[in-house]
């Protein structure tokens, strides 16, 4: 069945708004429905999950002029399947059946034969006014039923973008959890001698495709955030005087100051609904957090103490904010009230903690834990129980969440030069990112779509 019909035009629509377009288009009826079965599903809640083998055949290609898009279709989709850890696409060698029609009945006795649990079938048609309309449906191939079956249509060169919704709706249907390939990520690009480096604002696809820069590189820049309701970023930006606080639109290029603050100013970063930017102040030999209200800009304080208050992170729903701060004699996070007020110390291992980030689903923080030569990513319960290291080795910091709170992006830099990782909530799946050159920064933007 295919249960949804959506249009894609540019990158920075929103799905409501594709399909929005997409109305008036048909649906397509159930076929080769099977026997009742358990439903096909993986269960990602669970600390040591077996990826579940499945088969990806190239997408079939109505025109020989589309036959390396529907490749490239499909490599991507795999390519996220695969990263994700949760999945483990099969060598198309092993394949039985040849798809020669993707709305037919698969065979298949021939894919329980090479243990594929779920099954991809798609194709890719150029349209008379030169859009392309790709359709794929997902097979449960032990309960010999189809899953769910989607269609879109989308320019020429929007291809890659399909691709990752494509990913998205498999990894819905199969783990009851949303996806998060459809998201890209704002990070800082390095290029140059060590001691010279150049650093610009950069922008790619969460798989490292499509990089774009956002800044020339004239003045060092740090700390990217993303708005979570726009296509807008916050940033510092080192000039010619003190760091200022940048607000930027990736489509537009349009930046504007937030506002000119005396003293040096940190790690700025939107409220859940993009109408504040938290940050912290140094004044003297302390820093506080401050918020400003981007209509009035006015600003409020939110902590008056002797410490450093830094990293400032909302809660999802907006009522707190973790931070770091050395009011107890060494970095440490607290959380409070996102109106200030008392703060509550929730990290108690060894060693030093900093640069936490709420999750979107609101289930944990995250952060940098530095203790014994070892810079650890790690995650915690808000109320601090539940600590857990996912990853640790030399030099690990500033962890961002996906949008769907299951995955972690951080950097590593062994000393030559900073590069981006992912790892799970588990622990247990971590990749590395490829960008251009050294990168350091990332921030996760929300899902596009």
């Amino acid at each position: 069945m295919f249960d949804r019909v959506s249009l894609l035009s540019r990158p920075h629509l929103s799905r409501r708004r594709l399909l929005w377009l997409g109305a008036g288009a048909g649906a397509f009826g159930v076929i080769g429905a099977g026997p009742a079965a358990a439903v096909l599903r993986i269960d990602i809640t669970q600390g040591n999950v077996q990826p579940m083998p499945i088969a990806l055949p190239d997408f079939i290609a109505a025109a020989p002029a589309e036959s390396e898009v529907a490749r490239n279709v499909t490599g991507v989709i795999a390519g996220n399947l695969r990263r994700s850890g949760l999945f483990a696409p099969i060598d198309p060698a092993a394949y039985l059946e040849k798809i020669v029609n993707s709305d037919a009945v698969p065979r298949f006795a021939d894919w329980r034969t090479i243990n594929a649990q779920a099954l991809v079938t798609g194709r890719l048609t150029r349209q008379n006014d030169g859009r392309l309309k790709a359709e794929f449906r997902l097979w449960d191939v032990f309960a010999a039923q189809q899953l769910t079956g989607q269609q879109y249509f989308t320019t020429a060169d929007n291809w890659r973008r399909i691709a990752h919704i494509i990913s998205d709706a498999i990894y819905e249907r199969l783990t009851g959890e949303k996806g998060y390939f459809d998201s890209r990520v704002v990070f800082v690009d390095e290029t140059g001698p060590k001691d010279r480096r150049v650093k610009r604002l950069a922008i790619m696809d969460q798989d490292g495709a499509g990089v774009r820069y956002l800044t020339r590189g004239d003045d060092l820049v740090l700390t990217p955030r993303f708005n979570p309701s726009t296509q807008e970023i916050t940033y510092m930006s080192y000039g010619q005087s003190d760091p200022r606080v940048f607000l930027l639109n990736i489509e537009t290029g349009q930046r504007e100051i937030v506002g000119n603050f005396p003293g040096m100013t940190f790690a700025p970063r939107f409220s859940p609904d993009g109408q504040r930017v938290i940050m912290s102040l140094q004044q003297g030999g302390n820093s506080n957090l401050f918020v400003m209200d981007l209509r009035s800009r006015a600003t409020t304080r939110l902590t008056d103490t002797a410490a450093i208050d830094t990293s400032p992170s909302y809660s999802p729903d907006g009522a707190r904010i973790c931070f770091e701060s050395d009011r107890g004699g060494r970095q440490q996070i607290y959380v409070m009230a996102a109106q200030g007020g008392p703060a509550q110390r929730i990290s108690f291992g060894d060693g030093s903690y900093s640069t936490p980030v709420w999750s979107p689903r609101g289930d944990y923080i995250a952060f940098t834990r530095q203790a014994g030569g070892q810079f650890a990513i790690g995650i915690m319960k808000p109320d601090g129980s539940g600590e857990r290291v996912l990853t640790e080795g030399y030099h690990n910091e500033g962890p961002s969440f996906a949008p769907n709170g299951r995955v972690l992006m951080f950097f590593r830099d062994p000393g030559n030069g900073p590069s981006l990782y992912t790892v799970d909530i588990t622990g247990r799946n971590e990749q590395k990112v490829p960008t251009p050159a050294f990168a350091s920064d990332p921030a996760w933007s929300p899902l596009l779509s």
